[in-house]
């Protein structure tokens, strides 16, 4: 398949590799049309601004109007953000999204009154409405999470003061962010022959998976001297958004920074220390890895430069398309005839834009909204990642499909805390699968990307939690947070982690300059508790079988976000308060080890 197709030519020559759009607007008119009835909407929301509280029924009315006007506006968005990134050079439909970006800031505008206003009616009131009111038992859930805000909610003038404020207070992850992706540059690297190749974020990893140790080492001191250069500087932005978060958990009455980023998905932060406590317990099992890696790459000096590249080498698994579609279908049997039909129904109905043309936009998601089928956005290279691209966002897809089929509109989402499981749980079946059906050379190249998946996000990420969490600690301390600290404390949690076969040097403990992450406020230990959860939920499928598949799609994937994420996962099978989920995927990576260990010696 070309990769050098306009997007025009793409869909008349392969058109079953494209996305159908017209299940969400038949055209670019109807899109029209649809974009003009959600902008009537603004407006119809005065007549419920200081009622809220007058009685059930305008309650009622209030939060329906407000879900139908996001119902349809989602439809909206989605069909314009996927248009311009089939073509992100057209600029008819760069258009399209910047418009449904701007009518969605406008409809936010004037519905947030809603929540404050919600807030001003006493608890005992909102519950005697939804005891008298059967449609407001719809949203019951909702309320019952708006009434655990109070204790964290001011008056509205120091509300209203705190939300003006955190433009300014935002400054640290924008300086960041405009520093790392605009204004920082590296010098080019040189490889084993003498040739100079130009470093980018985008072609850093790729150096370090090559076979070329001098490429690897000249990638890697050149990126962490660019950033190295700016370590005081980049420490203030870090140490600024640092005291952003404490700010703002103490302003809103949380003992910390890490209290009030959980609360926002209700997760106890006992899931949050499980995590680390029983990821140290089995940090033998990553220094075990390190030290094979070490013996088959035949390295005495172990760097942290050589993490990266294969410890197979010179075997080939190309991965045609279709030829995909069938390991993922063979894959995903265990999930049994219900789940298969819906990514059946994908396949067939064109929910996948797989090949690359000129402007799309690269990388892959799933996308959608209450009102379409899921979306899957690939750039296809034939390659064993693909697959795993493809099966991992056929695990969003579905999830999104089970979610809104049968969950109401606000209900129909997913907490971020449980986003990342249906997919990797996805993943996790198709290795099972391969495993026993690839010969011993390709099974030792996937048994190597297997390892490398759980080092790069069980054990890293919650290597990034455990610094997270320290640094803010130590602003809550009232400690400073200078470049030297954040240097230390990373070196220290890297050589715990790598253990004394991989050298921590000082390159390496300013990787955390680096990480746009650690801006996002206590968001990287889902990753881990993501991953393992997923380990944990296809084991239970394989070992289980039909039992463990209707719990998981019946009180997983249909749930939504209708009970706490915490409980969702429970009452599939996974207790994320105690350390078992972390456990099992632990041991599933020493099987992995083991068995990558004894094909090594056959």
């Amino acid at each position: 398949m070309s990769q050098q197709l306009t997007r025009e030519e793409q869909e008349k020559k392969y058109p079953k590799y494209t996305w159908d759009l017209t299940t969400i607007f038949e055209s670019d008119e109807a899109w029209e049309e649809a974009f003009k009835t959600v902008e009537k909407y603004i407006g119809q929301e005065e007549k419920f601004k200081g009622h809220l509280g007058d009685d059930a029924e305008t309650l009622y009315q209030a939060l329906l109007l407000e879900d139908e006007v996001e119902t349809e506006l989602e439809a909206v968005y989605v069909y314009a953000h996927l248009k311009q990134d089939q073509d992100t050079a057209n600029d008819k439909y760069t258009g399209f999204e910047a418009r449904a970006h701007q009518l969605a800031i406008k409809l936010s505008s004037a519905w947030s009154f809603l929540v404050p206003e919600l807030l001003q009616i006493d608890e005992e009131t909102l519950q005697s409405f939804v005891k008298s009111h059967e449609g407001l038992k719809r949203f019951e859930f909702d309320l019952e999470l708006l009434n655990k805000q109070r204790p964290h909610v001011l008056d509205a003038d120091k509300e209203k003061l705190l939300t003006e404020a955190q433009d300014a207070l935002s400054t640290p992850g924008n300086v960041f962010s405009m520093f790392d992706n605009a204004d920082l540059q590296f010098e080019d690297v040189t490889d084993k022959d003498g040739q100079k190749h130009p470093l980018t974020q985008g072609t850093f990893i790729k150096y370090l998976e090559s076979d070329d140790r001098v490429l690897r080492e000249s990638a890697y001191r050149n990126v962490y001297k660019a950033y190295g250069a700016y370590n005081n500087t980049l420490s203030a932005t870090l140490a600024g958004e640092v005291k952003k978060h404490v700010f703002n958990a103490r302003s809103h009455n949380y003992k910390t920074a890490r209290e009030k980023a959980l609360s926002n998905n209700h997760i106890p932060e006992a899931v949050y220390d499980n995590l680390v406590k029983t990821v140290h317990q089995y940090l033998p099992l990553l220094h075990r890895y390190t030290k094979l890696r070490q013996e088959l790459l035949g390295i005495d000096d172990l760097k942290m430069y050589d993490m990266y590249t294969p410890m197979v080498k010179d075997i080939k698994f190309e991965m045609p398309y279709d030829e995909a579609v069938e390991w993922m279908l063979k894959g995903l049997e265990p999930m049994g005839e219900t789940y298969l039909n819906v990514v059946k129904e994908g396949l067939e109905n064109r929910w996948v834009d797989v090949y690359e043309n000129k402007g799309k936009r690269s990388g892959g998601y799933s996308s959608g909204a209450h009102k379409t089928n899921p979306f899957i956005l690939l750039n296809w290279s034939e390659t064993v990642s693909d697959l795993y691209t493809l099966v991992h966002e056929f695990g969003h897809s579905a999830h999104s499909y089970f979610s809104r089929k049968y969950q109401p509109s606000n209900y129909s989402d997913y907490s971020i805390f449980v986003a990342e499981v249906a997919s990797t749980c996805n993943e996790a079946l198709l290795s099972h699968y391969m495993d026993q059906h690839l010969d011993d050379k390709r099974r030792l190249l996937l048994l190597n990307q297997e390892l490398e998946r759980f080092r790069a996000t069980l054990f890293r990420q919650t290597m990034f939690a455990e610094f997270e969490h320290k640094i803010h600690q130590i602003e809550e301390a009232g400690e400073p947070l200078t470049a030297n600290r954040m240097n230390e404390e990373y070196a220290k949690l890297n050589r715990l982690y790598f253990g004394d076969t991989v050298e921590t040097d000082e390159n390496i403990s300013k990787e955390w300059s680096r990480i746009p992450h650690f801006y996002m406020n206590y968001y990287v230990y889902q990753y881990a508790t993501g991953y393992s959860a997923a380990q944990s939920l296809s084991h239970q499928i394989l070992t289980e079988g039909k039992p463990a598949v209707e719990r998981y799609i019946n009180e997983f994937l249909k749930k939504g976000s209708s009970n706490y994420p915490i409980e969702i996962l429970k009452n599939a099978g996974v207790d994320m308060t105690t350390p078992q989920p972390i456990v099992d995927a632990c041991k599933v990576f020493e099987q992995k080890l083991d068995a990558f260990e004894k094909l090594m010696k056959a």
